[in-house]
């Protein structure tokens, strides 16, 4: 049997996923406007807009991916 906290931490396990591929896809030349890149952007920029207005880049690196992954890691933490 699921229980609430268990899927919870798959949706945030999926989500972290989608993360590192919006990560590596930043590393690659692509076509931005491509409908897989810009799902992605859809669903990860909710989240990441927020924290590289918190915390901007350094040195041009954008670490608010990093800052995400940290709190995603407390929250499930935090459920099981």
């Amino acid at each position: 049997m699921m229980t609430g906290n268990s899927f919870i931490g798959q949706i945030i396990t999926l989500y972290e996923m989608v993360l590192i591929i919006r990560i590596v896809l930043s590393w690659v030349p692509h076509n931005a406007y491509h409908p897989a890149a810009v799902f992605l952007y859809r669903i990860t920029d909710p989240i990441l807009n927020p924290v590289r207005r918190i915390v901007p880049s350094i040195g041009g690196i954008d670490i608010s991916p990093i800052i995400v992954f940290v709190g995603l890691g407390f929250i499930k933490r935090a459920l099981i």
